[in-house]
C-alpha cells in the first residue's frame, strides 16, 4: 500500500539557522502519526507546501507537494495550531467559507458542515458569530474546517494544546474515529502522553534531526532499565520528597500531585527500602504502583533535556 507520506533528505534553513536537517521518514496509510519536537521548525508547514523546502522531496500519496502542489493538496486536510475562524462569521457560514475554498460542492458542503457540527457538538450553536466561542468551541470549529474536503491525510498541530477537558474529549474521540474510518492522522503534540496513548507510531527530533521513530511501546524498551515506583501516603509534607531522595536504590524522586514517583534501576530493592522508611516513619501508602518507562522519559533521555539545568539557567 503507498505511504500517505514520503519524506526524503527534509531540509528547512531559516537564515543561517538549521531547524531541519536532513530527515527521513514515512507516514503508512491509516496510521496515527505523532511527532514530537520543538516548535518553530515548520514541519508541517513543509509538507503542505505552506513553506518551501530547503532541500529534499516531501510526497503525498505519491505526489510530489512542490511540483504537483494542487493534486497533493486534495488528499489533505490542515488544522493550524492557531484558530483561523472569522470571528464575525457564524459556524456555518465559516464552513460554507472553507467549503468553497476546498471547491467542495454547495450540496455536498452543507451535508458535509450538518455531519462535522454534530460530531463536534455544535450543531445548535451554528448560527452564532463565533466571537462568542470559547477557545475550545473555536478549536472544534478549526478542526471541522480543517475536514469540511473529507480529506484522506489530516495535519493536526497540537488540537488540544490549553483546551478544557470536555473539548479535548471530544477532539480525542474524533481523531480515534476518524482513524477508524481510515484517515491517516500527522499530529504534531507537546502532551507526550497523548501521543503515547494516541499515535501509532512516533518520530522524535531533537537539534533538527530524528533522534528516534517507532511504536512507543518499542521507544519506551530503549530506555527499559530506567523503572519507578509510584506511591502516595496518607500524610504530604515537604520533607518526606528529600527524604524519599536518601532511599538506597533511588535514583531521582519527583512530585506528581499527591504521590512520589520514584526512580531506579532495582526496583525490589527499592521497594523493600521504601516499605522500611514508610513503617519507620508511621507513614500508611494509600496507593502503590511499580512502573516502567513513560514516553516522557524516552523523550527526556533521547533529547537530553536537563530539567534542573534549564531551570537554574532561566533565574540566572
Amino acid at each position: 500500500m503507498e505511504n500517505a507520506i514520503d519524506a526524503i533528505n527534509l531540509t528547512k534553513y531559516y537564515n543561517d539557522l538549521l531547524a531541519v536537517d536532513h530527515i527521513n521518514f514515512e507516514v503508512k496509510t491509516g496510521e496515527i502519526f505523532g511527532f514530537l519536537g520543538p516548535n518553530g521548525a515548520g514541519k508541517i508547514r513543509m509538507l503542505t507546501s505552506l513553506t518551501k523546502l530547503s532541500e529534499g522531496t516531501a510526497r503525498i500519496f505519491g505526489h510530489d507537494i512542490q511540483s504537483e502542489t494542487i493534486v497533493a493538496k486534495k488528499y489533505m486536510g490542515i488544522v493550524p495550531e492557531i484558530s483561523n475562524i472569522y470571528d464575525d462569521l457564524s459556524a456555518w457560514d465559516n464552513l460554507m467559507f472553507t467549503g468553497e475554498l476546498y471547491q467542495v460542492g454547495k450540496t455536498e458542503r452543507e451535508k458535509r458542515a450538518k455531519e462535522l457540527l454534530d460530531m463536534f457538538g455544535l450543531y445548535d450553536r451554528r448560527k452564532e458569530k463565533t466571537k462568542g466561542f470559547s477557545k475550545g468551541m473555536k478549536r472544534r470549529l478549526t478542526i471541522s474546517m480543517g475536514l469540511i474536503n473529507n480529506p484522506q491525510l489530516l495535519f493536526l498541530d497540537e488540537p488540544t494544546s490549553g483546551l478544557d477537558v470536555q473539548s479535548t474529549l471530544i477532539i480525542k474521540d474524533v481523531v480515534r474515529e476518524l482513524n477508524q474510518r481510515g484517515v491517516t492522522i500527522f499530529l504534531t503534540t507537546h502532551n507526550i502522553e497523548e501521543a503515547s496513548v494516541t499515535c501509532d507510531r512516533v518520530a522524535i527530533i531533537n537539534k533538527g534531526k530524528i533522534a528516534a521513530i517507532d511504536t512507543p511501546e518499542r521507544l519506551k524498551k530503549i530506555i527499559q532499565g530506567v523503572q519507578s515506583l509510584e506511591v502516595a501516603f496518607d500524610e504530604v509534607s515537604p520533607r518526606i520528597i528529600k527524604e524519599l531522595g536518601k532511599i538506597p536504590f533511588v535514583n531521582e524522586v519527583r512530585k506528581e500531585g499527591d504521590r512520589f514517583r520514584l526512580y531506579t534501576h532495582d526496583p525490589s530493592n527499592a521497594l523493600s527500602n521504601l516499605w522500611e522508611y514508610a513503617k519507620s516513619n508511621n507513614l500508611k501508602p494509600t496507593s502503590l504502583n511499580t512502573l516502567g518507562p513513560s514516553l516522557e522519559d524516552v523523550f527526556v533521555r533521547l533529547t537530553e533535556i536537563n530539567v534542573k539545568t534549564n531551570r537554574r539557567k532561566i533565574n540566572e
